[in-house]
């Protein structure tokens, strides 16, 4: 009888990431003058070890021993079946979830916290600036950080500030400072509150804050850590993947379907990209990112050059975007609300390497419950996306008497997240769906950029 839950032994973490810039073709990032920006002219932003991983070309990266040392105090995540939430759906599809949120803050975010601090301590910086949209990121940097005695400050997104109070208290916990943004400390973020005094605030937002503080530190001594969207973010995710193919291999399985939520495209790259290569190379398998209908970057933007944050601090890049402008409605999914998508997700959703789908919150939240009543964990708002698409896909192959296999990545846990339960539970959560009228009318500022090839790799 296969055991409920593969685990491989601690000799058994991957000992190289994955790259997948080796098997694709991208549209270069451009700078100011629409020309392709070199690896300089990220230098005052990010340490020059961390920039050589972004553009490598090399299709394996070695994962460094003392950062293999902190993974190790939750690595490697268990593969786990989930039997008593197939049982209720009556599904004959087995469904495996790769559990992240056994990580110290409870989410899959240390697998490229650890490293961007471990690189960034290497260099010589001492201080670290970031975003965050739920908390999840923030606490996960400021936890690395803690790790290789750097500072770190953190601007939180202020709708997911004002309603997950429990992550700033992580963060402090870790030595980590965080601010509510928009803020006044910033020109960006004070520009933000002379639009609109009340905004809820945006991921695009906390970025052009987090870059203005790193960028002005006179000192040298300061760099700014992204937690998701560029490409060694992605990277150092695919540690995930890489794991649950080795898990895959001892329980002589294989996924027909592989699903996992999508903001920025961190948790949903770093499952998925190992199988992509998979794909790539002729493997038949469906592969999912899944994100909110409120926020579908994916499912219904463009794919345009776009700034990834609001002030337009940061190169323009390829990626599906709904503007650089757009303040996604304060869903509790808070890390699900960015105007655009990582190049590499945006490019592979091109190719059709991936096919992107969209769920609401009210759905989300009922299969998070359904989960927590027979998995027992509870998810954060985040995971219950990609959840709500494992109950589509379980119950389609129930109708079509298929037993596939999926596998899911549980991007984390959601115990600081109860609030919202709470909210779900009251019945005063609701579904959002833009208009076609919003989505072209944030849009319309791509049309100042320039355009991205629609080309094939292959």
């Amino acid at each position: 009888m296969q055991p409920k839950s593969i685990i491989l032994a601690k000799d058994e973490i991957p000992r190289k990431w994955y790259n997948i810039l080796a098997d694709i073709k991208m549209n270069p990032p451009l700078g100011p003058d629409g020309n392709p920006i070199s690896p300089d002219m990220l230098a005052p932003v990010f340490p020059m070890n961390l920039i050589e991983q972004e553009v490598s070309s090399e299709r394996w990266i070695d994962i460094p021993e003392p950062v293999l040392d902190v993974l190790a105090i939750w690595r490697p995540a268990p593969l786990t079946r989930a039997t008593a939430f197939e049982k209720a759906l009556g599904t004959p599809a087995k469904i495996y979830y790769k559990n992240e949120g056994m990580s110290p803050p409870g989410s899959h975010k240390p697998n490229t916290a650890v490293p961007q601090a471990y690189y960034n301590k290497v260099f010589g910086i001492e201080n670290i600036t970031t975003e965050t949209g739920a908390g999840q990121w923030g606490s996960a940097l400021s936890f690395a950080c803690s790790q290789y005695g750097l500072t770190c400050k953190v601007f939180m997104v202020r709708i997911s500030f004002d309603q997950k109070p429990y992550r700033k208290a992580m963060m402090q916990a870790w030595g980590g400072t965080c601010i509510a943004s928009p803020s006044t400390e910033t020109k960006a973020g004070r520009d933000a509150l002379e639009r609109d005094p009340n905004t809820p605030g945006s991921l695009g937002i906390a970025i052009s804050e987090a870059v203005e503080q790193a960028v002005g530190d006179t000192t040298g001594k300061t760099r700014y850590s992204l937690g998701s969207v560029l490409n060694h973010v992605m990277l150092h995710q695919t540690i995930i993947g890489l794991e649950t193919k080795k898990q895959f291999d001892i329980a002589g399985d294989y996924p027909d379907i592989v699903i996992g939520c999508a903001g920025g495209g961190s948790n949903f790259a770093g499952l998925a990209f190992p199988f992509v290569l998979d794909k790539i190379n002729g493997r038949q398998i469906e592969i999912y990112p899944v994100e909110p209908k409120a926020c579908p970057s994916l499912t219904r933007a463009p794919f345009a050059y776009d700034h990834g944050d609001t002030a337009g601090y940061t190169p323009l890049l390829p990626m599906h975007s709904l503007g650089h402008n757009f303040v996604p409605a304060p869903i509790h999914a808070g890390g699900l609300r960015y105007h655009g998508m990582a190049p590499t997700v945006s490019q592979l959703a091109n190719e059709g390497l991936i096919t992107p789908r969209s769920v609401g919150q009210l759905a989300s939240y009922k299969a998070g419950v359904l989960w927590a009543r027979t998995e027992g964990f509870i998810p954060a708002p985040e995971t219950t996306n990609a959840l709500a698409l494992v109950v589509e896909e379980a119950q389609k192959a129930k109708e079509e008497g298929k037993e596939k296999t999926i596998v899911v990545s549980f991007s984390g846990h959601g115990l600081l997240d109860l609030g919202a339960y709470e909210k779900y539970f009251a019945g005063e959560l609701s579904d959002f769906t833009l208009e076609d009228a919003d989505i072209a009318k944030s849009t319309e500022i791509l049309k100042n950029y320039p355009k991205p090839q629609n080309f094939k790799s292959r």
